[in-house]
């Protein structure tokens, strides 16, 4: 059977969302329902993407008895109102990142997700990209020994981008990009929190955080470091370095197709989209999508987030 999806979110992130769900087979895969805040908008995206269903409200998606998981494509700042909506009606839940504004709202929806025993993950869709499964293998057999330093950038110029530089609207290159590092360094080091965080940053006038560098100092001296900024473009790439090797992640770390294990290259290419992406590699969204699926079929009805003993995602 497949899983039917609903698309909560009309926008650039959502279009891709489907174009990468459309090269996963159709037996598996199903977009049933699309929901925006204008009904004319969600009507037009569906006529565009072949959705049989448009709604002009989220609340909609609700009342939806077809749909197992809803896709949450809104802004970061409605991520909360939206994920609460829909988790207490009994909807699995993607979200894509950041999950919410700060901790607080990350628990609620935490606490959503159980009370109401649905799925929920955020949508890290880095981890589950072929280049990570073999990261993950990789430190699991020790190919480079002990990890002593992990580092990871990644910059890009989006100071244009009226949701990128705007408070009311999540902006900041920690929420939008920053993300991606971190989660990096968390994937590498099995979830382990710091022994000590420093990090320094500088402002927009805005108020948002326009560029960061973060030192990370974990058990048994190790270290991470990593920065990124919406106002210039960084290496974007990541490197782990062990007591017998290194993994270097090219650039774009964040949607990655290529992997160097002590200067000795693999590539993993992604499939040709069928229709035009907005950004990076985004058929690679097909995979953490493939993953809700196979969370829903095994019954994984929990709260599932960035870190688990497998690396890909969390199921404690």
């Amino acid at each position: 059977m497949a899983t039917r999806w609903g698309i909560c979110g009309a926008g650039k992130i959502s279009n891709d969302f489907i174009v990468a769900l459309k090269t996963l087979p159709p037996e598996e895969h199903q977009i049933v329902a699309v929901a925006a805040r204008d009904w004319m908008h969600a009507q037009q995206f569906a006529r565009k993407h072949g959705i049989r269903r448009a709604y002009g409200s989220y609340e909609a998606l609700t009342k939806d008895e077809d749909i197992d998981v809803v896709y949450v494509g809104v802004l970061h700042t409605e991520h909360l109102k939206v994920g609460l909506m829909l988790l207490q009606a009994k909807k699995n839940v993607l979200c894509e990142k950041p999950f919410a504004m700060n901790s607080r709202e990350v628990q609620q929806l935490i606490a959503a997700s159980k009370k109401s025993n649905v799925f929920l993950m955020e949508a890290i869709w880095t981890r589950f990209f072929p280049v990570s499964i073999e990261v993950s293998r990789l430190l699991d057999q020790k190919t480079i020994g002990e990890v002593k330093l992990v580092k990871a950038y990644f910059g890009s110029p989006q100071l244009h981008i009226p949701r990128c530089v705007e408070k009311e609207t999540g902006g900041g290159a920690l929420l939008d990009i920053g993300v991606y590092c971190l989660q990096f360094i968390c994937m590498v080091f099995n979830g382990e929190k710091p022994q000590a965080i420093h990090a320094t940053g500088v402002c927009l006038d805005s108020g948002v955080d326009e560029s960061m560098a973060v030192v990370l100092k974990f058990s048994r001296n190790r270290l991470a470091l990593c920065a990124f900024s919406i106002s210039a473009t960084l290496p974007n790439d990541a490197t782990i370095c062990g007591t017998k090797g290194t993994i270097r992640i090219p650039a774009p770390m964040w949607c990655p197709t290529s992997l160097l294990v002590n200067d000795t290259e693999s590539q993993y290419p992604l499939p040709d989209p069928a229709m035009p992406l907005n950004f990076t590699n985004s058929t690679g969204l097909r995979y953490e999508a493939e993953e809700v699926r196979q969370c829903l079929l095994k019954g994984n009805h929990v709260q599932r987030r960035w870190v688990c003993a497998h690396r890909q995602c969390c199921c404690r």
